[in-house]
């Protein structure tokens, strides 16, 4: 009782340093690297397309994570990690397989007490974790809502799942709230960052952020059950014909980070929305087996691999108009 008495108590100072820091920025909004200074709470949207309330798709036990957040046993057994998809998106790539979320800002609009309650239910359905899916643009919600849910009995360890294009100084003020975090790194090269997600300084900023979560969380930390309760776990989505960016990824992240972190290189690449027309094919066996085997060659703790070549396992494309977005095998 009193260890959870502790946690409980830390968490929510924690989270009230944050948000005395944190919540002046929306009001010329620099909460990302875009600083579209636009007034949120006024009920202005920049880039994101989001005001001062975070706009939720869909809630649910994720079995499709890797195993360490969603649990060894599938969907047959008890766990899957806690996940909530926001809407809304301050990158937008071009390629995006939840664009339904990202570019269409599908999804309702939900109170803090709402997405408290949200984070609870999972809690109470079993789920590893609490699973923030795109939580950079919604990050004071999140906030105010985490402050209520430790209050009525939430414990389970907060996952923040991001597209990587982060700022530092709200990275650094996360600190003792986040348990473990989940980036993409999706480019080292700005003139693909630039023609895909239109953020040609996308490496820049994302490589600082990831610095600074690495020094929060430096590494992954799995309990008996082999679910992670602590960490970093860098994801790199594979894209066709783009191998030499993504070998200098998994280079940075070896000579930059160390061993002792989680890699997630994800082969399931599969055009989507606006993808251009170099982007209009799946990765090939060769272009993923070459990423692999370099970071195979830096041997880092925890390497997760996706089948190759990706066979559109329907199970990680989502289709958010459906009552069931995965379709789990």
């Amino acid at each position: 009782m009193t260890d959870n008495i502790f946690f409980k108590e830390r968490k929510l100072e924690a989270i009230e340093r944050a948000l005395r820091r944190l919540s002046p920025l929306a009001s010329n909004c620099r909460l990302c690297p875009r600083q579209c200074q636009v007034n949120r709470l006024g009920g202005q949207t920049g880039i994101c397309q989001t005001g001062d309330q975070a706009r939720v798709s869909v809630s649910l036990l994720h079995f499709g994570e890797e195993p360490v957040l969603s649990g060894q046993g599938g969907p047959e057994k008890a766990g899957g990690s806690g996940t909530i998809f926001f809407a809304g998106c301050n990158l937008k790539c071009l390629f995006c397989q939840n664009y339904q979320l990202s570019w269409l800002n599908e999804g309702e609009l939900v109170s803090d007490q709402q997405l408290a309650a949200c984070l609870l239910n999972l809690q109470a359905q079993g789920a590893l974790n609490i699973n923030l899916v795109s939580p950079t643009h919604v990050i004071l919600p999140v906030l105010r809502a985490l402050k209520i849910a430790y209050g009525q009995g939430l414990t389970l360890p907060v996952v923040y799942n991001s597209n990587g294009y982060d700022s530092i100084e709200v990275i650094e003020e996360l600190r003792g709230i986040i348990d473990i975090y989940l980036p993409d790194l999706k480019y080292v090269s700005p003139e693909l960052s630039k023609k895909y997600s239109a953020a040609p300084d996308y490496f820049e900023q994302a490589r600082l952020a990831i610095q600074e979560m690495y020094c929060q969380q430096p590494e992954l930390i799995l309990n008996n059950e082999e679910v992670a309760t602590r960490g970093l776990i860098i994801r790199h989505l594979v894209l066709p014909g783009n191998s030499d960016d993504s070998i200098q990824v998994v280079d940075w992240l070896a000579h930059h980070l160390s061993a002792s972190i989680g890699l997630s290189l994800m082969s399931q690449y599969h055009p989507c929305f606006k993808a251009p027309a170099e982007l209009q094919r799946e990765i090939t066996s060769l272009e993923y087996q070459k990423i692999m085997t370099r970071a195979r060659g830096y041997n880092f703790s925890y390497l997760f691999l996706q089948p190759e070549p990706f066979q559109s396992e329907e199970h990680l494309l989502p289709d958010f108009h459906r009552q069931h977005p995965f379709r789990w095998k």
